[in-house]
């Protein structure tokens, strides 16, 4: 196959190949560093040129980074080095390197990871720099990065190619390290209030957890099919049956569904589950949980979302569902008990009904998804849901027609769902077994029987509170993120030719 190198890409391909003849690596050695940028910035940022003009001596600093700009004259030069906390200027000058070194500056490319030691310096113009007086080749790059100004201009190759994306947008990189100290916020809370954190299984032998459709794979020695988790509940829930009273775990799900800026087919979540507790228990954990993350890495609970203003301000409403579809279309749900009502509301109100597994409790879901999600900006606990499509939470005891279950929306969408825990196994037999009239009628996504799951709730569930929240989702209410495919190192993508 031929390469379709550019003239570019051949002309670097020969520095690094010079740069063998020469004996120095082209792919580089260890390099011990003293300082990266920001460190660097932190110890020497507040220096004057009088302070160091007046120094005995200054120390010797080493650091490591990619060459991002680049200008040399006769035979003094300067560069822009970045590594992963930003950029500072070197200044290389021939006198104090000598040839051999000045000529590898001098021959780089803007690209090139190469390494510095040296001394603080403040140019005349005011900027904080290293003088150089060792000069490391550490790695050719054979590809020259995008035009600064231009960039990765399309956001598809942005998401694919994301080591570019990283190298060259700044507001990318700052939003995926602060999912970093999102996760790590959300991980001391909990720690400090005494959670475990856990690890459940990846591959089930059974669906269940959650309504939705799953990836199936198969065990070649078991020569059984298994599924890629969709919830990491059932698990969670045996440890709670075994003594742990409160447990957590932050790991990837996946559903084999559709793709949009809200959705990837593998997605983090966490679920935690505390014993002797209830819904409005995780309420209030909920809330003050996405309340102390916003305030450790964002210092302030008001927030700019797309151009929406949204304060995370303790005293989050709480609704139930019933009240909001009444508030919206000025239907009663409470008042309704039989189905062909119901059904005859929806048809008139232009809403699909699932002629075969289709209760009360389905159409007042799509009551509330078509009238009332999109209507809910501030964080608001839709409280209330209809227990056919909550087979794993504790019914209402004022009303059995729904359930102890709420799910936390800000900006129309969902970001948290709760439930007081189903512990009663008998209950919980018949609802799988519910699920799976609804599987046989043609729900893809109904539970699925969990016979060792009954048998642990058979030995004593405490009652429990639990409550799952979209990672994803969150960071992209705190990073002002449209897509989740911003909030994503590698996000999935179609085929380029697709």
């Amino acid at each position: 196959m031929e390469n379709k190198w550019t003239e570019q890409e051949i002309i670097r391909r020969d520095k690094a190949a010079e740069l063998s003849q020469k004996g120095i690596d082209p792919y580089g050695q260890r390099f011990d560093r003293t300082h990266n940028t920001e460190t660097f910035k932190r110890e020497f940022g507040s220096l004057t040129p009088a302070d160091l003009e007046s120094a005995p001596s200054l120390p010797l600093v080493r650091v490591a980074g990619r060459i991002m700009t680049k200008r040399s004259k006769g035979k003094a030069g300067f560069a822009h080095i970045q590594d992963q906390f930003g950029q500072i200027q070197i200044y290389v000058k021939f006198d104090n390197i000598g040839e051999e070194a000045y000529s590898l500056f001098d021959k780089g490319d803007l690209g090139d990871i190469v390494g510095v030691e040296g001394t603080p310096m403040i140019t005349h113009s005011g900027e904080l720099s290293i003088r150089v007086t060792k000069y490391i080749h550490l790695v050719k790059a054979l590809r020259p990065l995008p035009e600064k100004f231009h960039g990765l201009t399309d956001v598809e190759e942005r998401y694919r190619r994301r080591y570019v994306d990283l190298i060259m947008n700044e507001d990318s990189k700052k939003t995926l390290i602060l999912r970093s100290k999102i996760i790590a916020s959300m991980r001391n809370y909990l720690n400090g209030k005494g959670y475990l954190e856990v690890e459940t299984p990846i591959l089930h032998p059974i669906l269940g957890g959650a309504n939705a459709r799953p990836f199936i794979t198969h065990h070649n020695a078991l020569d059984m099919p298994f599924y890629l988790r969709i919830a990491p509940e059932l698990y969670l829930k045996r440890l709670i049956v075994g003594g742990l009273d409160c447990v957590y775990e932050i790991g990837r799900l996946f559903r084999n569904e559709g793709m949009d800026v809200k959705h990837n087919p593998e997605f983090t979540t966490i679920e935690l589950y505390l014993a002797y507790s209830d819904l409005e228990g995780m309420m209030d954990l909920c809330e003050d949980l996405i309340v102390s993350i916003a305030e450790e890495t964002l210092k302030t609970t008001q927030l700019q979302y797309g151009e929406k203003a949204i304060s995370l301000a303790k005293g989050w409403r709480r609704a139930h569902m019933v009240d909001l579809i009444r508030e919206q279309t000025g239907i009663d749900f409470f008042q309704i008990h039989d189905y062909e009502a119901a059904k005859q509301l929806a048809l008139e109100h232009h809403l699909r009904v699932e002629p075969q597994h289709f209760g009360i409790g389905h159409i007042v879901n799509l009551f509330f998804e078509a009238y009332c999600e999109e209507k809910i900006i501030q964080p608001t606990f839709v409280y209330g849901h209809p227990i056919e499509i909550s087979p794993l939470t504790k019914k209402d005891p004022k009303d059995s027609r729904f359930t102890q279950r709420f799910e936390l929306f800000i900006d129309g969408r969902e970001y948290a769902n709760a439930y007081t825990e189903l512990n009663d196994p008998i209950d919980q037999r018949e609802r799988f077994e519910n699920q799976l009239k609804e599987k046989a009628l043609g729900n893809d996504e109904a539970n699925e029987m969990d016979n060792d799951f009954v048998e642990s709730l058979e030995y004593g569930m405490p009652p429990t509170g639990g409550i799952g929240i979209g990672i994803d989702r969150l960071v992209m209410l705190l990073t002002n993120s449209p897509s989740i495919r911003d909030v994503l190192l590698f996000p999935h993508m179609k085929p380029r030719n697709r």
